[in-house]
């Protein structure tokens, strides 16, 4: 599934500036937009394939989403039920089988952290209304949060300080988010990467000078985290498909990896057959050379993981049946 999230900071302008050859070329199955910047009726955009949903602000030229869905969701809600909350045009909820999809805009705390009390309690409440979604099926929100979480997520952490995006409050309420179930999908991926932004002033030539800021996500529910794809991780398992036998795949491995990383990735897989058998960690120590620890998490995989190793093993097994038969 391909989701894509943007921070337009008004449509109006942005169609005129190539978003609509944008859009087509992309072709994603879920295309979201912040900051749209409009009222009901100011725009004629309706892409065909999708259904479209918005929610405006009342403020004239402020604020304001969108969602464009390929497969029409069975419910949608704007907002988060909270009048106090629900004339900015910032959250778009889509319900679908097996899953939520958020878009949201998160208030800016503004200068001198002027709205700073207000942006407190929107993300007091979003995490309460996130939370309980997520109680009845997984999440994946998106958007401009307006937070860099972390001094690696913009250029300058010094000088930006405690000014809005990057003050202490705003910074933790991003943490009890992390630490309560909700994964950062960049970081999940890249964890120490750099230089790495969704947000640049206009002044200074910050854009040229890539100075700056990583303030837009994509947010999953923690249990989600075994489906989360990158493109590379994607195109390597394709590449390993397309390979035609057994021969073709260690000549691949065995180019892709040294011998003891091949050794390492036999070792563990050895230890799975054995503990699907039911050996000992004993036992499977001593056969395999591999440490309990080593074994201890692969037996974690086997009773709490995604089924990789169950699967693999099976048809294992079935495929030795079958030339036994």
């Amino acid at each position: 599934m391909k989701l894509i999230s943007w921070n337009v900071n008004g449509l109006r302008a942005c169609m005129n500036k190539g978003f609509e050859d944008f859009f087509k070329k992309a072709d994603a199955d879920i295309f979201c937009i912040q900051e749209t910047k409009l009222q009901e009726g100011q725009i004629d955009f309706a892409p065909d394939g999708y259904y479209a949903f918005w929610n405006y602000a009342e403020k004239k030229g402020y604020s304001g989403t969108a969602v464009f869905t390929k497969k029409k969701p069975l419910k949608v809600n704007y907002g988060m039920g909270i009048d106090e909350h629900d004339h900015e045009g910032r959250l778009i909820t889509l319900e679908f089988d097996n899953f939520y999809f958020l878009t949201v805009y998160v208030p800016n705390s503004q200068r001198e952290l002027a709205r700073l009390d207000y942006r407190m309690k929107w993300e007091d409440d979003f995490f309460g209304y996130i939370k309980a979604l997520d109680q009845k099926k997984p999440v994946v929100f998106c958007g401009d949060l307006n937070v860099a979480h972390e001094e690696i997520d913009l250029k300058n952490p010094k000088t930006n300080h405690n000014n809005a995006g990057f003050s202490d409050a705003e910074r933790a309420k991003m943490t009890n988010i992390l630490q309560n179930g909700f994964t950062d999908t960049f970081r999940y991926f890249y964890p120490d990467r750099e230089g790495i932004y969704s947000w640049w002033s206009y002044m200074f030539k910050a854009r040229e000078k890539n100075a700056g800021w990583r303030i837009d996500y994509f947010i999953t529910s923690a249990r989600l985290n075994s489906k989360l794809k990158n493109e590379n991780t994607d195109l390597f398992f394709r590449a390993v498909l397309s390979l035609k036998d057994s021969d073709e795949c260690y000549d691949f491995f065995e180019d892709l990896c040294t011998v003891s990383e091949l050794q390492a990735m036999a070792q563990r897989f050895h230890v799975a057959r054995l503990l699907s058998e039911g050996k000992t960690y004993q036992e499977i120590s001593a056969e395999t050379g591999a440490s309990t620890a080593t074994i201890s998490r692969i037996n974690k995989c086997l009773e709490y993981g995604t089924d990789g190793y169950k699967t693999a093993l099976k048809r294992l097994n079935d495929a030795h049946d079958d030339r036994r038969s």
